[in-house]
């Protein structure tokens, strides 16, 4: 055993484990030797598989009921000599680790090794199934296990070793199978992750692994460090980390792991709606005290409803069990923590949102030794991220760049920090990939000048009410709301979508078919999936014809308006505390609640188009590619049709066709026949003043 203790650790594990299994097999030796000194026919071919009268004789005449009077002390002693000298030259063997860890008395060991002797040597199958007078069961039987270990059958104290809240079985160590057999006869064994490890080997179990949480990037170390110095004062602790939007839990995890304290970390969002929580909870508990590593388990809101029987399992099988070296339990999720889960009081830490030296260090880490060509924390400073998604974001734009066979641009980064938005709010709202920037936007320069603030205020607000301390308090989000109002088709969508193509972003139009409700109190449940959706969303809400939803309060005369009215209160605080983008998009401003005006950053008003603006916009909707006859005059278009932008696009696009279809370049014709649709469907009049010397082209149309 001298040189096994200098061997390699799996070495020194197994010589421990084959060195306690040889001293089983002399009890077991001892025991068969007494059997067939009493047996009255030892030499049966058929034994096990029936019962002849002189064996049911023998049964009724009594037989040796445990082992007595083994020689195996000197034996012993110089096993755990050895294990000793192991142990101090830094190779503990690992059953005489799990005991002390586990809190497992000598005799929990000696059952251990009994019952986990089949799955070592082969030999053992055949001769327990001699024994057990039944060839076909070949593991170790409560009793036989019992009468091993030298303990009488009838032994209370003995038998509680093996109940369910004992720490064989609690631990996930040993199973007791075969309930419905008489308790004597069940079979013991030993689970396979439990031999592997004994045998020096640390991968987990195959039915953990799945559940098991990938490796993620390292960050806030502050309070990885606070939270290091809690686990080690105490280690049955019970830890809540509250994290929110673009906060990260598990950074906080990796950490530690960086710090040198092994986390075991199950993936909730990985349990299908079938798994058994009871089950999943002891294979971890077990894999954390195999590891001797922290337990950790979120987000809770993967399980939803599901949540509170999940951290009820996870605690009882972590914080219940009475073993010498307790397991600490680590739970995280958004949500506040509900006291009523468990009878344990955890330490509630708040997880603060990714800081922006955090991401600059994590975009360096994930980007290193790839070319880029912009800034990543310049191109990517109105995202939100916490450090799990720069990694992803970063790891997306190097696919990205590699299928162009560039190298990394601002482009590239935007597309990929883009793609960790979550599929949650395309089901409450109709997403845009915006497609149009500020060349394509033709609005008054009062209109540009708040626009372009807007994007300001977007991407520099972590500074300003970060850094800057510029955030007031009472609740309020770090978010930025903007109003913009003006007549249909002045171009208030557009302008959003330029936004958001401007900070790189996806625009979500939220549509009032998917929030307005008949019943009462749906209407804000619906809005309040929709803000929560897009709390962690890099991305714009818009609200068109906010009016609708954003409606002034007004005096209560019946059920309906006091209703209204709470939807509107709902809203006006709502938004306060909402941390995104949100952009408000009205017709009529007169209709929108004053109480917003003291809520909103900005209000863009959005004005009908002068003759200037209307001439530029003529010109923008025919575009540089669609061919044009040279009796085109859009100096008149633009005089004379005071009609918003949204009508000169539509008329263009019409004009298009009548072009197309008539095999030829779009002509003035086609010009003033669509605007006269146009006309038809705003219910204006075809005065013959406005259209001047084209108005024979309207009275040939028809």
């Amino acid at each position: 055993m001298t040189d096994t203790a200098r061997a390699q650790p799996s070495q020194v594990h197994t010589a421990y484990l084959l060195a306690r299994v040889s001293l089983l097999e002399g009890r077991v030796a001892h025991l068969v030797e007494l059997r067939r000194r009493s047996d009255p026919s030892p030499d049966d071919p058929f034994r096990g598989l029936y019962l002849a009268d002189e064996h049911v004789g023998w049964l009724l005449s009594g037989r040796p009921s445990q082992v007595e009077g083994t020689a195996e002390d000197e034996d012993r002693q110089e096993l755990e000599d050895a294990a000793d000298r192991a142990t101090a030259e830094g190779c503990e063997p690992r059953l005489r680790r799990l005991a002390w860890r586990a809190g497992l008395s000598e005799l929990d060991v000696e059952l251990l090794v009994a019952a986990l002797a089949p799955d070592l040597d082969s030999r053992f199958e055949q001769l327990y199934g001699y024994l057990n007078d039944d060839v076909s069961r070949r593991r170790a039987s409560v009793g036989l296990a019992l009468t091993l270990c030298g303990e009488p059958a009838w032994s209370g104290q003995a038998r509680a070793r093996l109940r369910p809240d004992a720490p064989l079985a609690a631990l996930g160590l040993l199973a007791v199978d075969e309930p419905d057999r008489p308790y004597l006869t069940r079979s013991l064994r030993v689970p396979d992750r439990v031999v592997s490890y004994l045998l020096g080997e640390d991968r987990p179990d195959p039915a953990l692994a799945a559940l098991l949480a990938p490796p993620s990037p390292a960050a806030g170390l502050d309070r990885a460090a606070a939270l290091r110095r809690v686990l080690d004062g105490d280690p049955g602790l019970l830890v809540y980390l509250r994290q929110g939007a673009r906060a990260s839990a598990t950074a906080i995890l990796s950490a530690l792991q960086a710090d040198g304290l092994d986390v075991v970390h199950l993936d909730l969002g990985a349990l299908s709606p079938s798994e058994d929580f009871g089950a999943v909870a002891v294979l971890a508990r077990r894999e954390a005290l195999l590891s001797e590593a922290v337990l950790a388990a979120g987000p809770l809101e993967a399980v939803a409803d599901r949540a509170p029987a999940m951290v009820r399992a996870l605690a009882s099988a972590v914080l219940s069990t009475d073993q010498a070296q307790p397991t600490p339990l680590v739970l995280y999720g958004r949500a506040a923590w509900e006291p009523a889960l468990t009878r344990w009081v955890p330490l509630v830490m708040e997880v603060p949102p990714t800081a922006t030296e955090e991401r600059w260090a994590q975009w360096e880490r994930s980007l290193e030794g790839v070319a880029a060509v912009d800034d990543p924390l310049a191109a990517t400073d109105q995202f939100r991220l916490s450090v799990e998604e720069v990694h992803r974001s970063a790891t997306a734009a190097r696919l990205q760049a590699a299928l162009a066979g560039s190298a990394v641009t601002g482009a590239h980064l935007r597309a990929g920090a883009r793609a960790q938005n979550s599929a949650g709010l395309e089901r409450l709202a109709r997403r845009i990939e915006p497609e149009v920037g500020w060349d394509d936007l033709v609005v008054a320069p009062p209109t540009a000048e708040g626009l372009r603030e807007l994007a300001v205020r977007a991407r520099r607000r972590d500074a300003v009410l970060k850094g800057w301390k510029m955030r007031p308090g009472g609740g309020r989000g770090s978010g930025v709301s903007a109003l913009f109002a003006g007549d249909p088709g002045t171009g208030k969508t557009m302008a959003a979508e330029v936004i958001a193509g401007e900070l790189g972003v996806d625009l979500y139009v939220v549509s009032l078919a998917t929030v307005v409700d008949k019943y009462v109190g749906e209407t804000e449940k619906n809005l309040e999936r929709i803000f929560s959706e897009a709390d962690g969303v890099n991305g714009i809400l818009l609200f068109d014809e906010a009016d609708a939803l954003f409606g002034k309060r007004s005096e209560v005369r019946d059920a309906h308006d006091r209703f209204a009215n709470i939807e509107v209160a709902y809203l006006l605080q709502r938004m306060e505390a909402f941390d995104g983008l949100a952009i408000l998009a009205t017709n009529l401003r007169s209709n929108v609640d004053e109480a917003f005006a003291r809520r909103l950053d900005l209000v863009v008003e959005f004005p009908m188009p002068d003759e200037a603006l209307r001439a530029a916009l003529w010109d923008q909707c025919l575009g540089p590619v669609a061919p044009r006859a040279d009796d085109i005059d859009l100096t008149f278009c633009a005089e004379a049709f005071v009609i918003s932008g949204g009508s000169i696009r539509s008329a263009a696009v019409t004009a298009a066709y009548l072009a197309m279809e008539e095999g030829r370049s779009i002509a003035m014709v086609d010009l003033v026949r669509a605007v006269q649709r146009e006309y038809r469907k705003l219910g204006r009049l075809v005065v013959p003043a406005e259209f001047g010397r084209y108005h024979h082209l309207v009275s040939a149309s028809g």
